[in-house]
């Protein structure tokens, strides 16, 4: 088997079967459909700053062996880890920081394999490549964000530098229902939340969830108004294009999960999930009413609720919010990999990330003392 890696511009110039073939099934974002929407929408592209550069290394059968997805990235937006004190002080210093290389989702952050292996051997031959393309290329780095334990260890042993965040997830413990994953935390927490569903529920007419074949273009321009109007409200760009979410409904709407809320016949808000083998992923949601409690609603309760019903083990509901811990999602690590090619940025870089894993650990076990779930005696 060869272990030499080619650079592909295109995950479309990639069989579908041979990339599903390494991303595997469990992980929604890996999946050859998704990362082909992203390019063919037009949302990650070389003119929005992610010019894609994915690393392959064949098998001796002449497919895929491995894949490892990146791109070559001319800012720092749509990560959700954020280097830019990193880059400001490379720049300052009279480094140049931009382009570097990018291995993750784009504008996704959720927990997944960024080492898309068929052949787990060869895996230390796509570390090496990301590795020759920053020197051949004259990068300043590379980096691999939330990474599955397996990937941080792959990276890990190849020297990358560790990084660590904090996410908040909904665990299942073999809930039978909302009610009894309500029956689990303790009574003051249990009646705000209760009172909370009341209250947004009597705010709409009805809650929908679409998937697959229910899912109409009527129901993405509906969502499209509900991203761009949340974007704005964030003084942001929103990264996304109108087309990629018709792509997304066609080529892989059975793994897409959508609730909607209506004012008789018009959705007022939504909040847009993707399905994994035993995940639900929670990304994106809109109004343009505000309803209160409604957005807890849609992005957490029903998420939950959905999860119950079909058996998922966890709700990551994507970045940021500490208002997630009422709504019994609980702090947890994420990870990321950072290889830094000048000796000097790599040492500030590991000096820095040594004291900010001491804080973000620290922070998940005070931010633990405020479980909303019963304690034991």
């Amino acid at each position: 088997m060869t272990t030499t890696a080619r650079l592909v511009q295109r995950a479309a110039d990639i069989a579908e079967a041979d990339w599903d073939a390494c991303a595997g099934d469990a992980n929604p974002f890996t999946r050859h459909a998704f990362i082909t929407a992203l390019e063919d929408s037009g949302s990650a592209t070389r003119a929005t700053g992610w010019g894609a550069a994915h690393l392959v290394v064949d098998g001796a059968d002449g497919r895929p062996a491995g894949i490892l997805p990146g791109w070559l990235k001319s800012h720092s937006q749509g990560e959700y880890v954020f280097d830019h004190a990193w880059a400001d002080a490379y720049e300052r210093a009279g480094g140049r920081y931009y382009p570097k290389l990018q291995h993750a989702v784009p504008f996704t952050p959720a927990t997944g394999p960024r080492l898309l292996l068929r052949d787990p051997e060869v895996a230390p031959a796509l570390i090496a490549a990301a590795e020759a393309l920053v020197g051949e290329a004259g990068l300043s780095s590379a980096h691999a964000t939330f990474l599955t334990d397996a990937d941080r260890a792959r990276f890990e042993a190849a020297g990358w530098l560790i990084r660590a965040g904090e996410q908040f997830h909904w665990a299942n413990a073999g809930y039978v229902s909302f009610d009894d994953f309500l029956a689990a935390l303790a009574s003051r927490k249990r009646k705000a939340l209760k009172k909370e569903r009341a209250e947004a529920q009597a705010g709409v007419d009805r809650i929908v969830a679409l998937t697959g074949g229910d899912l109409r273009e009527a129901h993405w321009d509906a969502f499209w108004a509900f991203y761009q109007d949340t974007g704005a409200r964030k003084w942001g760009r929103p990264y996304l294009t109108r087309l990629f979410f018709s792509l997304l409904g066609e080529r892989m709407g059975e793994r897409v999960l959508l609730f909607l809320a209506y004012r008789g016949d018009r959705p007022i808000a939504g909040a847009l999930n993707l399905i994994g083998d035993d995940t639900l992923y929670g990304r994106y949601w809109g109004c343009t009413e505000d309803v209160p409690y409604l957005h807890f609603e849609l992005c957490y309760h029903q998420a939950v609720d959905w999860a119950i019903a079909h058996g998922k083990a966890r709700v990551e509901a994507g970045a940021q919010g500490a208002h997630k811990l009422a709504r019994g999602y609980l702090p947890v690590p994420v990870w990321s990999a950072h290889h830094i090619a000048h000796p000097g940025l790599r040492h500030a870089v590991a000096d820095y990330l040594d004291r900010e894993r001491q804080a973000v650990m620290g922070e998940i076990g005070a931010l633990g003392d405020y479980s909303p779930f019963k304690r034991g005696d």
